[in-house]
Order: structure tokens, then C-alpha cells, then sequence
């Protein structure tokens, strides 16, 4: 069992920033891809950034140019920095590794965007 540990969040002001960093137990280098998805109160989850083993990355138009999603495969760790925030972020945050036809999640961390 792959085990994802979240850590930051927390509350900022709008155009504040933040940064999430999640790290896992697998000790495989780099061919599984990771995430973070988030989810507000009354709708569903999402996927807010992607990174491949390989380092590509994919994001949700509602963030592009202000979260970056980057991994550090020796510390088994990936980021999520979060800059110029809006209330609309507001939500909670999840880690998600894919590693095949497998699929593991962190235990969540929330991030609350508020004047």
C-alpha cells in the first residue's frame, strides 16, 4: 500500500500565495504520475495539476500561470506552489500518485482563500 503524506495549505489572502508538498512511500523512480485534485464544498473533485514520470505537466485552465507542479524523485515528494490565489481556490486539496492501473490518494489538506 502506497501511503501519501500531504503537508502546507492553510489560509491566504487573495492574491497571496501558498505551496502543498506531498510525499509517498513508493520507492520506484519517477514512471508513475502525480497529482493534486481538489474539492469545494458542494461540487466535485477535480484534477488542478498533473506531472508525469517524465516531467510533463498538464493543468486546469482556471490556474494555469499561477500554480506550478513540479517532483523530487530522490525525496520521493511532490509540489504544488500556488501564487496570485483567488477565493474560487478555496477548497480541499488532494495528492493522487497513478502508477499503472492503481491509483492512491492523500488524506487531504485545505487551503482557504479569504479576506
Amino acid at each position: 500500500q502506497v501511503q501519501l503524506v500531504e503537508s502546507g495549505g492553510g489560509l491566504a489572502q487573495p492574491g497571496g500565495s501558498l505551496s502543498l508538498s506531498c510525499a509517498h512511500s513508493l520507492r520506484i523512480i519517477g514512471i508513475y504520475t502525480m497529482g493534486w485534485y481538489r474539492q469545494a464544498p458542494g461540487k466535485q473533485r477535480e484534477l488542478v495539476a498533473r506531472i508525469t514520470g517524465g516531467g510533463g505537466t498538464n493543468y486546469t485552465d482556471s490556474v494555469k500561470g499561477r500554480f506550478t507542479i513540479s517532483r523530487d524523485n530522490a525525496k520521493a515528494t511532490v509540489y504544488l506552489q500556488m501564487n496570485s490565489l483567488k477565493p474560487e481556490d478555496t477548497a480541499v486539496y488532494y495528492c493522487n500518485l497513478q502508477l499503472g492501473p492503481s491509483t492512491y490518494w492523500g488524506q487531504g489538506t485545505q487551503v482557504t482563500v479569504s479576506s
